[in-house]
């Protein structure tokens, strides 16, 4: 039997334990929806070559993209190649060898990417790493 004067629990009573749960969960989807965007968008696909390097990139800050139809972007700045070349003449006049990453597509014509790297070289850039994917099977 019941003691007297004491009240049955309700069933809103026992859920006082989930609402924690629940703003946890809203604090954890908050935090994912924020951080897990970084990095901008390139202004292009780009289907990288696999590569039999296993080395990891250094980080720089510049980045040239090549798409598979020529296009170019520096820095997800869509531009020609000579407007490209003329972008990056200035940070190499001080003496310094910069370096610049090169991320290009794996359908481009091969003659595109020997002339963006002969045009790099001759504009004084110190060194270029063409990024790839690692081989099938590395990972």
């Amino acid at each position: 039997m019941r003691p007297p004067f004491q009240r049955r629990r309700s069933r809103l009573d026992t859920d006082d334990g989930v609402l924690p749960l629940i703003n946890v969960v809203f604090l954890l989807l908050i935090f994912f929806m924020l951080a897990g965007r970084l990095s901008s968008a390139d202004p292009f696909e780009i289907a990288p070559p696999d590569s039999v390097s296993e080395g990891e990139p250094s980080e720089t800050p510049s980045l040239i993209l090549v798409a598979a139809d020529g296009r170019m972007a520096l820095d997800g700045e869509e531009l020609p190649l000579e407007r490209l070349v003329e972008r990056l003449a200035p940070a190499t006049e001080g003496g310094e060898a910069r370096e610049l990453r090169v991320k290009a597509d794996g359908r481009v014509e091969a003659s595109v990417v020997v002339d963006l790297l002969g045009r790099l070289d001759q504009a004084g850039i110190g060194k270029v790493m063409l990024l790839t994917l690692p081989p099938a099977g590395a990972g």
